[in-house]
């Protein structure tokens, strides 16, 4: 199951509990995947078109939540291996055509909005429930790595709507005019999961947050394996260039004649070439200082290299 669907079905399993919310994502579903049809004589009938049977259920419990009789049909898609949707039909009786003004689907002349008029979300909640309804209806979800998240509106309109609704909330979402549609979109993370807290996708924004966890776990583990590898690369390095001085001061005979504390740490060196200069430093007798180990192998390659 792809991560938009996962989206979906934690969406639509989300009940409103006022009536304005319900107005609101009721909005957002027709004005995201909606159409209006004129059969003449004045009458009006309006579809809903989903990919997912959730959705399909969730707008049928919406209007029936409201007495609006509607019917569930399918169809094979032609194009994307012949998949199945699902059309939502409702007939344009009274009841259902004044539903959906108060919806600001339909105008009081019963012609189509591309957006609500301001009452249907002059709450925040029912901001966040219409987004929901736009993700329901025509919301795309990748990720998490390369997070992309798409609502699609068939009018730039609608997209800008759709991006000032989240802005109000302190979501930044960008538009794109495609030709066929045009969509409000977010890549960075942070949009994203603003978008999916307004929304109510709790669940999502979990998995969000989990991976980014993960992936910071991650670099900071190969930034301090990096390190780490780095540092005996320096410490091999060191030590080489240690014995090597050793080795020249005993050729020449003049290690005999260094002082105690030279041939104590010359010899544990020589005895040691993995130790690092702490372990070094707690082997001599008695124990010393990291500092001054560290001052001793650099007086005894400088005596080397004279």
């Amino acid at each position: 199951m792809s991560l938009s669907e996962d989206l979906r079905n934690e969406l639509a399993a989300i009940s409103p509990r006022s009536e304005c919310d319900r107005l609101a994502e009721l909005s957002g579903l027709f004005h995201s995947a909606g159409s209006v049809h004129l059969r003449g004589r004045g009458e009006v009938a309006v579809h809903l078109d989903v990919a997912h049977s959730a959705v399909a259920r969730r707008a049928f419990a919406l209007l029936r939540a409201f007495a609006v009789d509607s019917e569930i049909r399918t169809y094979a898609q032609r194009a994307f291996a012949g998949a199945t949707r699902y059309q939502l039909h409702v007939a344009g009786n009274e009841r259902a055509l004044q539903v959906l003004h108060e919806a600001g689907v339909l105008s009081a002349r019963l012609t189509p909005l591309a957006t609500p008029p301001r009452r249907v979300v002059a709450r925040a909640c029912c901001r966040g429930a219409y987004l929901r309804g736009a993700l329901l209806g025509g919301g795309s979800l990748s990720g998490p790595r390369s997070p992309h998240l798409e609502l699609r509106s068939a009018e730039p309109e609608g997209a800008d709507f759709v991006a000032r609704l989240a802005g109000e909330e302190g979501v930044d979402l960008r538009v794109v005019d495609r030709g066929r549609h045009a969509v409000a979109y977010a890549k960075g993370a942070d949009a994203i999961e603003g978008v999916l807290a307004l929304a109510g996708a709790g669940r999502t924004v979990l998995l969000f947050e989990e991976s980014s966890v993960m992936a910071g776990t991650r670099s900071r583990a190969n930034r301090l394996a990096n390190a780490d590898h780095a540092n005996l690369v320096r410490t091999s390095r060191a030590a080489h260039e240690q014995l090597r001085a050793i080795a020249r001061l005993r050729r020449s005979g003049d290690f005999t004649n260094l002082p105690h504390e030279l041939k104590e740490i010359g010899a544990l060196r020589e005895r040691h070439p993995t130790l690092s200069l702490r372990e070094l430093a707690l082997a001599c007798s008695p124990p010393a200082t990291k500092a001054s180990v560290h001052r001793r192998l650099q007086k005894l390659q400088r005596l080397a290299a004279i």
